[in-house]
């Protein structure tokens, strides 16, 4: 993982020369507010005043958890398998949006629990789910690192092919109570603070839920600044495999969406691997579990979205997309103050 430590920050005065671009369109200065500021940051991934993100893909990463067996969701682990293919196959959520939106889909098993005999389902297998974090570690430490090269492969090998924006996505069933897990050690916030619905439980579900947690984090004892402990003892693989793609989009010059709160709390633990991949990452939205907002925070990243979703796959990620190219759309195309009659605004103090 020696490229890990090699990650250096993007260079700001691309910022600066796509906020002067900006500011030669006619309409009053930074009128068209974060998204000016996202287009700035994909200027400096890019390293140029006129950034291109023509090329995008969703990558979602697929897992089961053993803490399922606590009884923490409606559903049992089968439904990873199955709408692991659903993805692969294009018949799910996040392929109806990315469709709309013009990006590949890719869907990697990184851990599902069962054989999937589906070649359009991408086999990077490092296990078969990780095991129960109610009764002890989630994963060897080795695997963890296995997993983050999983991530960082892929996005290599995609930015290879031209790609520019990575959208992160994870399925997994059971997966919000490891990130919950995570999310109160890293937010250092008590469990009944962070434990969201998930898929939808019941209240009483819900208690337990959080009972889960503490119990997990109790078994445990994940109080650690290294990541990699973290992700061993409270984590998943489809969580580790996301934080190889936040890792990999800075190794790689590749601008990465984070999702919802899984996506979130593995941006988290990849910026404790490397503070500086963060200046590679834009926040889509706030996920209505009750770690989203706190997450983000911690990354010091602000989304542009706040609709309340929580579906998960990378499909509140992909609704960035739209907005992006919204700001492409006037960044290139709209009438500049210099060929428009219109006198140019002044920035006031």
């Amino acid at each position: 993982m020696k490229r890990i430590n090699n990650i250096v920050p993007t260079d700001k005065k691309y910022i600066y020369l796509a906020q002067e671009h900006w500011n030669g369109v006619a309409k009053p200065l930074r009128s068209f507010g974060a998204l000016e500021d996202f287009w700035n940051k994909i200027a400096a991934v890019q390293q140029t005043e006129f950034p291109d993100i023509s090329s995008r893909a969703a990558v979602v990463m697929c897992a089961d958890n053993g803490v399922v067996a606590e009884g923490v969701t409606q559903t049992d682990r089968s439904v990873t398998k199955i709408c692991a293919e659903a993805i692969a196959c294009g018949k799910s959520n996040i392929n109806s949006l990315a469709e709309l939106y013009g990006a590949q889909v890719l869907a990697v098993d990184i851990g599902i629990a069962d054989d999937v005999d589906n070649d359009k389902l991408l086999n990077r297998k490092i296990a078969y789910g990780s095991d129960n974090i109610a009764t002890g570690p989630a994963m060897p430490r080795e695997n963890v690192f296995r997993a983050l090269q999983v991530g960082m492969d892929i996005v290599g090998e995609l930015a290879a092919k031209g790609v520019k924006l990575i959208v992160t996505g994870e399925m997994g069933i059971s997966n919000t109570t490891p990130t919950a897990a995570l999310s109160s050690v890293l937010l250092g916030l008590p469990p009944e603070m962070v434990t969201g619905r998930g898929a939808g439980l019941s209240s009483e579900m819900l208690t337990h839920k959080i009972e889960v947690v503490k119990r997990a984090i109790s078994v445990n004892s994940p109080y650690s600044d290294d990541p990699a402990e973290l992700i061993s003892k409270l984590g998943s693989y489809e969580i580790a495999g996301m934080t190889g793609l936040f890792l990999g989009s800075a190794v790689y010059g590749v601008t990465v969406v984070i999702d919802g709160v899984i996506s979130a709390v593995s941006a988290v633990l990849a910026s404790m691997f490397s503070e500086n991949c963060v200046d590679y990452m834009l926040a889509s939205h706030v996920s209505a579990e009750p770690a989203g907002r706190g997450l983000l925070e911690k990354l010091g990243l602000r989304a542009v979205i706040d609709g309340g979703l929580r579906l998960g796959e990378g499909t509140g990620g992909i609704l960035l997309l739209p907005l992006l190219d919204g700001a492409a759309a006037l960044y290139y195309n709209s009438h500049k103050f210099e060929n428009s009659g219109i006198e140019r605004y002044a920035e006031l103090k």
